[in-house]
């Protein structure tokens, strides 16, 4: 062990305050490439992005799984099964949120068989009392 940490190599020869390995990514240019935006101004982006939405018509995904908050403490799965099953359609899978206490989060994941049950259940429940207290 006559030599000096340099001559080991422990001591990098990179200079101090440059990073590693930024080459490899090409920086905010070639994201804003990838993007479509390389050379635009943010009011151009504005403008284009205002344009489209107002053209393009998206049609909403039917969806097959819903999150349902705000439940009273009290109320079970087998509740939400039977309330979702006899108004919406069949379901999958119903799971109800709990903390690490055993105490529900009042949130759970109700899953429906058919693809647009989901939706139908958000048009149908979404911002209303289901119980009414």
């Amino acid at each position: 062990m006559d030599k000096s940490l340099d001559e080991v190599g422990v001591i990098s020869s990179r200079p101090r305050g440059t990073r590693r390995g930024t080459g490899r990514r090409g920086g905010a240019g070639a994201k804003a490439q990838l993007l479509g935006t390389a050379g635009a101004s943010p009011a151009t982006r504005a403008a284009t992005a205002g344009a489209t939405k107002a053209t393009g018509t998206t049609s909403a995904q039917p969806a097959d799984k819903i999150i349902v908050s705000n439940l009273p403490t009290d109320v079970n799965e087998v509740q939400i099964r039977e309330l979702f099953s006899t108004t919406v359609g069949a379901l999958r899978d119903v799971t109800l949120h709990y903390d690490s206490a055993g105490r529900s989060k009042g949130v759970a994941a109700v899953h429906f068989q058919r693809k647009g049950d989901g939706t139908l259940a958000y048009q149908q429940y979404n911002n209303r009392l289901i119980d009414g207290s």
